[in-house]
Formats: structure tokens, C-alpha cells, sequence
């Protein structure tokens, strides 16, 4: 239980310039941070993850839901276009947020921004697009807009009891909880929503496929969704990477990632590359921008000039070429380098009954189903209701044509008027609500041929009204009306897919045959203490060994390698960036070699302080600190499927760095302190981590103020008595040198 807060008054009261005194100015109210974030913080939490971030099973969050009923209540469905401002100032009476949010709403969910897959407003006028950060919408008062066709399955039978209905803000009118969509349009539009310590990523998928999944499932609960929900389809278009393994995983558990590319073509007589579909998680303006960058940098060299050619036709990003080059091979690099190749994590996070939950599509469709079927329910429940209430009226009907005369003798009878109901009551066995209705007939009506129209339905209304009662106590029923249902949404909007399916293994296989292309052959390897890089051939090193290096340089590091190896090269911020050795030209060693900071696009004050070179990944890492601890992370830890260049958190900032080793396998090296005590480590003692910015362990015990100060190589006879500075367990504190041996260290530091 919660302490009550406590009250501390600094001062009474607070005197302004004007004399005025403010009573109690200057108390302090101190209370415990728990009750703060229960009674302060959590509430906001829950709101934003309840009321404005994570949609329901209807597909919309609360602004959407609010905008497009008011557009529905304003007759937008059926009518003309409006000005945006009017429908933005009408749904201020459900959605207090502001104009400009309200707007924005609207603007993602129109046809003219190009966000969704399917839109639920038709615009006209200038409403931005999804795919250019630049291309500003228009101010609400020059565009218009109504409804799109395919809203009308979102609001049917709305007025006929399918959903709840609560108070406004004000409670000045109604409005839904849900809409009673006919098809899963949590699945057909993406949606995305970020809330407190959670976040949904929804992406699009074809309407007809998702339709007639969920007719499948309604069909066989055990159907294999991936058989017929073939992969996502964003409404940019592009090229899905498929991986069935993948998408069953999201299938089945809400979350995963899946890639799509740019889709491009070869302008031969033009010399360029065309770019008309891009991935719907970036811009246009943000692939230029890479683009320019990695021509800035040398890491591409085979573009001329790129521009931004949006136009009437839609998107265009044209690339021209320099004379010789592969468009083919070019666009397979600038896919690994540039967004023109992404991501989208799915992350199905739906609020279901008022909690948040993460599923996967089954459970998705389950719960529309479920929902669904509750709205058919409520409406054949409101339409049964009105059918009893029509025949009840007409059966009372029906007694009046036995006698039509006596039905006007009694009403000119009675003298008064609140006698005639009780009076027509009396007179033909018939109650209160059935006379209401027979007097209130006109009486140009009291004929026999009106009434025998009427009551001419009382067969047809017994039979729906069995109908109905038959529909309520069967789920079949229910499950065979929204079949029929979905099946009309396929007719009416389906539409083909956008984004087209390439398989993986066509892109590896050609990937490799690039592979391929790039010529292996044996060079050597040198780094400097400076962060300088050369890549020698054994025949240029033969003809001249002497290196030329920057003023107090030295060679770091010297490995014999080939030209189809990859770099990892370590900075001093804490992050890897990886390169091959064939993205480096062949040079002498009297040439000053590549500044690796500068080659790979370092942060500024960043410099490179060691290198791996690798073909397989295999092996170890040690990363020693000056606190005596030592990290051990194997090198596949820094393997990645993607193309990274970049990765942060190569190892630990906790405490600063004293060196770096690769090692093939475990071996010996000798810690120093600054102390002057050694330790001969075996590096089998030191515990494997899978966490790359992993702290390590203690190896080497210090005192004071005394810290780790150099890593060197092991050699065996390098002390007479090795065993007196090896430890079988770990930390240890190490010896000082025996006077047999002191002499000159080898230090690689």
C-alpha cells in the first residue's frame, strides 16, 4: 500500500506586485515515484494505447472510426463532394484533437495520398503522397472529398443494431464503438501505431486473398493460410522477396519482417535506369539523398546523375549511367546499400475486448469471424424484432376486416376521443398497441382492398419470421451469410496484386553468379595505427617492401589473405563496419593506402582501430579493458544476412578499451598491469558470450588504482618458469617477473 503524500509548507502566502495575496503559495507536495506513475502516468498510458494508437478488429483506430462516420452521417456515401474543411470541422464533434490532426487523418486515409490499398475516401485535389516526404497536401479549404465505394461496407446495415453505440464526449450524440465491416479490413489497409511500451505494424495484404482465406478458414479451421493469403501487398507495389518459412512464421505468430524491393527498368537508348515502385517504408527523397551520398563517397561510381521526375504519371526516380556499366549489376548493389531495398516488421498488435494482443493471422480472422457473426446476429435480431412487431400490428389488422362497418360505428359512437382505443379493444378482442394502429388509419384506407393488401403479408412475414429464428439458432447459417458476403466484396473491389513475388533462391543464386565475378587472387593485408589501409599483390610487395606511412605511423597489423576476403574494421565508439578487401583498389607499398574512416563513412571523430579478416566467421573476438575485464564473443556474432555496413555495440563502452585480438582458436596471451604484474592467460578460461557489448569477465585482479596496460603475444620459452605466471582458474592476479626474466617485452598494444 502506497504511503499517503506529505505536505511541507515553505510559505504561506505569495504577495504580487499589484498586493495580491495567493494563500498557500509555496506548499510542496512530496510523494512516493509509484504513486505518481499509478496515478498520474498510467492513465495517459492506457489512453494512448486504448483510444489513439493500436486499432481494433475492425481495422480502425478511434480518429479513423470518428472521421469516416461523420463523413457517413453527412451523406457522403451516396452525395457530392464537400470541402475537406467541412467534414473536418463536422467531426470536431466526435474527435476534440484539432483540425490539423483530423485533417492529416483523413489525408492518409484518401485516394489522392496513395498510402492504402484500398482508400475510404475518394479526393479530389492535392492530398500529398505516402511515397515523397516533399510533396506537401493541400490546406483543407481548397480539396475536396466524399466517400469512397467500397465505405459502404463499412457502415451497412449500421442503423440496424450491429454495434454499440455510446455517448460523445459532450454527450451531445452517438457515436459506434466498431464499425460492422463485411471483410477483415485489419488485414487489407497497413496500419501503424505507436503507443506507451508497446507499438502495431500491420501490413496491407490483397482483399481477395484475405476474403478468401477467411472463407477457407470458415470452411476448414485447419487450412493452410499460406496456400491461399500468398505474402503481403503494399499499395506502392514492388518486388516481395518470398520466403514461405518466413511468412508462415508471421502467419502463425504476428511478427517477422519481410522484404521488398524497387522496381526498375533499363532505358537502353537513354543510358539509365528508370525507378517507377519503391518500398513502402521509405521516400523518394530519402533514396536520392543515399544516392548522392555514396557517389560523394566513392563507394559508387557508376552513376551520372540522378533526379527526382515525379510527375502526372506517378513516381520516377531516373538514375543516368556512366558509358559501359551493368544497369543489372548496379541495381543488385544499390539494393544492398540504399533503402531502395527494405524491411517491414510486422508486429500484429490489435486491442481485442479492450486488452492489447499480439496474433498471428489465424487468430486474426478467428476473432473478425467471431465478430462478424455477432453482427449478423444483432441484425437479424433487429429485423425479427420489427417483423413480430409488423405482424403483431397486422394480425390486429386482420380482426378489423371481419367487420369493417362495426369499426366505424364504433369510433363515430364514441364521444370521446381517448374512447375510441379502449373502444376498439372491447369491440374486437384486440390490445392497446393493435388499436393504436387501426385507429390511426386514414380513412380513405377503410376499405376492403387496403386491408387486404396488408394483410396479405401476414403469410410471408410468419415464414421470415421462422426464417429468422431458424438463422439465430444456427452458427452454419450465420457462417454461410458471411460467406455470401465476402464473396460480393470480392466481386465488387477485388483487385490484382501490387506488389509482385520474387523467390529468394532466384536472388541468391544470382547474387552468387556476382559472386563469382569478383577476382580471387592472394595479396597482403596491412593496417596502421592511424587507420590507414593497403592491399598489396605478393608481385608489387616483391619489387619494393619499404612502406610509406604517415609521420609517426606504424603497421599494427600484417595478414596474408586474398582479394575475396571480408574487413571488419573496429572504431574507437564502439561499432564495426564491415567491407571486402575487393572494395579496396590494389596499391604499392610506397603509396600512403586508404583512409579506412574516410573510405567507409565514418562519424566524425571516429577512427578505426583494428581489423578482422574473415571468409567463414569462424573463430573468436577478445576485447580486453582497462578494469581487467576480458570479453570473449565469437566472430559470427558479427555475421549478418543483411548488407549492413554499420553495426553499433561491437563490444562493451562500460570501461575503455586496451586492445583487440582475433583468435582461430584458444591460445595464450599475456596480460600486464600497470603494476608490472603478468598473468599467462589461457584464453579457455574465458567464458563465451552470445551479447556483443557483453562487460566479460574478470581476468586479471587489480589493487588501487591500478589497471590493465598491455596485451601481448605468448611465445613458448619466453619465461624459464611459465608456470609461475599461469593460473588455472580466472581472475587471477598474476606475478611480477622473475629477474631471470626481464629483458625486453614484445608488446602489441
Amino acid at each position: 500500500m502506497a504511503k499517503k503524500t506529505k505536505k511541507e509548507a515553505v510559505g504561506k502566502t505569495l504577495t504580487l506586485p499589484d498586493n495580491t495575496h495567493i494563500e498557500g503559495a509555496g506548499l510542496i507536495e512530496s510523494q512516493r515515484i509509484t504513486h505518481t506513475l499509478e496515478s498520474n502516468y498510467m492513465p495517459y498510458a492506457m489512453s494512448v494505447i486504448m483510444s489513439r494508437a493500436i486499432p481494433e478488429i475492425d481495422g480502425f483506430k478511434p480518429s479513423h472510426r470518428k472521421l469516416l462516420y461523420t463523413m457517413h452521417k453527412m451523406g457522403l456515401l451516396k452525395g457530392n463532394l464537400t470541402k475537406s474543411a467541412n467534414i473536418v470541422g463536422q467531426t470536431m464533434r466526435l474527435n476534440p484533437h484539432g483540425d490539423s490532426a483530423i485533417y492529416e487523418t483523413m489525408v492518409r486515409l484518401s485516394k489522392g495520398n496513395q498510402a492504402l490499398l484500398h482508400p475510404y475516401v475518394f479526393s479530389k485535389g492535392n492530398f500529398g503522397r505516402a511515397y515523397s516526404s516533399e510533396m506537401e497536401y493541400a490546406a483543407s479549404r481548397y480539396t475536396e472529398a466524399k466517400l469512397d465505394p467500397i465505405a459502404e461496407e463499412l457502415f451497412r446495415d449500421i442503423d440496424k443494431d450491429t454495434v454499440e453505440f455510446v455517448d460523445n464526449y459532450d454527450a451531445t450524440m452517438k457515436e459506434p464503438t466498431l464499425l460492422p465491416v463485411t471483410f477483415p479490413s485489419i488485414l487489407v489497409n497497413n496500419n501503424v501505431g505507436i503507443a506507451v511500451g508497446m507499438a502495431s505494424n500491420i501490413c496491407s495484404f490483397n482483399l481477395e486473398e484475405v476474403c478468401e482465406t477467411t472463407i477457407a478458414l470458415m470452411k476448414d479451421p485447419d487450412h493452410c493460410i499460406a496456400d491461399t493469403l500468398k505474402a503481403p501487398d503494399f499499395p506502392g507495389g514492388g518486388q516481395l522477396i518470398y520466403r514461405r518459412e518466413e511468412l508462415e512464421k508471421i502467419y502463425e505468430t504476428g511478427r517477422g519482417s519481410v522484404k521488398v524491393r524497387a522496381v526498375y527498368q533499363y532505358d537502353k537508348a537513354n543510358n539509365c535506369i528508370d525507378i517507377t515502385e519503391i518500398p513502402s517504408t521509405t521516400t523518394v527523397e530519402a533514396i536520392i539523398a543515399k544516392l548522392i551520398e555514396l557517389v560523394k563517397l566513392g563507394k559508387i561510381k557508376d552513376i551520372a546523375d540522378v533526379r527526382n521526375e515525379i510527375g502526372l504519371d506517378g513516381l520516377r526516380i531516373t538514375i543516368d549511367l556512366k558509358r559501359g556499366v551493368d544497369p543489372d549489376r548496379l541495381m543488385n548493389k544499390l539494393y544492398a546499400m540504399t533503402p531502395l531495398e527494405d524491411s517491414f516488421a510486422c508486429n500484429f498488435n490489435i486491442l481485442i475486448a479492450g486488452v492489447p494482443q499480439v496474433l498471428g493471422v489465424r487468430q486474426v480472422l478467428e476473432e473478425w469471424s467471431a465478430f462478424r457473426m455477432e453482427c449478423i446476429r444483432r441484425r437479424v435480431y433487429f429485423d425479427l424484432s420489427k417483423a413480430k412487431e409488423r405482424l403483431h400490428l397486422l394480425q390486429g389488422l386482420a380482426k378489423i376486416l371481419l367487420d369493417i362497418d362495426k369499426a366505424i360505428s364504433i369510433i363515430r359512437a364514441t364521444e370521446e376521443e381517448a374512447e375510441v382505443v379502449p373502444n376498439l379493444m372491447i369491440g374486437f378482442g384486440i390490445d392497446q398497441v393493435q388499436a393504436e394502429y387501426v385507429a390511426e388509419i386514414k380513412l380513405r384506407h377503410l376499405n376492403r382492398e387496403y386491408i387486404l393488401k396488408r394483410t396479405a403479408d401476414i403469410e410471408q412475414l410468419e415464414k421470415d419470421i421462422a426464417d429468422m429464428e431458424d438463422i439465430l439458432k444456427s452458427k452454419a447459417r450465420v457462417r454461410r451469410i458471411i460467406v455470401d458476403e465476402l464473396k460480393a466484396v470480392i466481386k465488387k473491389f477485388g483487385q490484382p496484386r501490387k506488389t509482385s513475388l520474387i523467390y529468394a533462391t532466384d536472388i541468391e543464386e544470382e547474387a552468387a553468379e556476382q559472386e563469382e565475378q569478383v577476382p580471387d587472387y592472394p595479396c597482403t593485408l596491412f593496417f596502421t595505427k592511424e587507420g590507414y589501409f593497403k592491399k598489396i599483390t605478393p608481385q608489387s610487395l616483391r619489387m619494393s617492401s619499404e612502406h610509406k606511412l604517415k609521420e609517426g605511423d606504424v603497421l599494427s597489423q600484417t595478414v596474408e589473405s586474398s582479394n575475396a576476403t571480408e574487413l571488419l574494421f573496429f572504431s574507437d565508439k564502439a561499432a564495426v563496419y564491415k567491407a571486402k578487401a575487393s572494395d579496396f583498389a590494389d596499391t604499392k607499398a610506397s603509396a600512403m593506402g586508404d583512409y579506412v574512416a574516410a573510405k567507409l563513412g565514418f562519424e566524425e571523430g571516429e577512427n578505426a582501430i583494428y581489423m578482422v579478416n574473415t571468409k567463414d566467421y569462424s573463430g573468436y573476438l577478445l576485447f580486453f579493458f582497462e578494469n581487467g575485464k576480458v570479453a570473449k564473443v565469437e566472430l559470427a556474432s558479427y555475421a549478418t544476412k543483411t548488407n549492413r555496413r554499420r553495426l553499433i555495440g561491437a563490444y562493451s563502452d562500460k570501461s575503455p578499451l586496451v586492445a583487440i585480438r582475433y583468435i582461430p582458436e584458444d591460445t595464450e596471451l599475456v596480460l600486464v598491469s600497470t603494476s608490472g604484474r603478468h598473468l599467462l592467460l589461457n584464453t579457455a578460461l574465458v567464458s563465451v558470450k552470445t551479447s556483443r557489448s557483453t562487460i566479460g569477465v574478470q581476468a586479471l585482479t587489480l589493487r588501487g588504482a591500478h589497471r590493465l596496460d598491455q596485451v601481448q603475444e605468448y611465445t613458448e620459452g619466453r619465461f624459464v618458469k611459465a608456470a609461475r605466471y599461469r593460473s588455472r582458474a580466472i581472475p587471477a592476479a598474476g606475478a611480477m617477473l622473475a629477474p631471470e626474466d626481464l629483458g625486453e617485452q614484445l608488446t602489441l598494444g
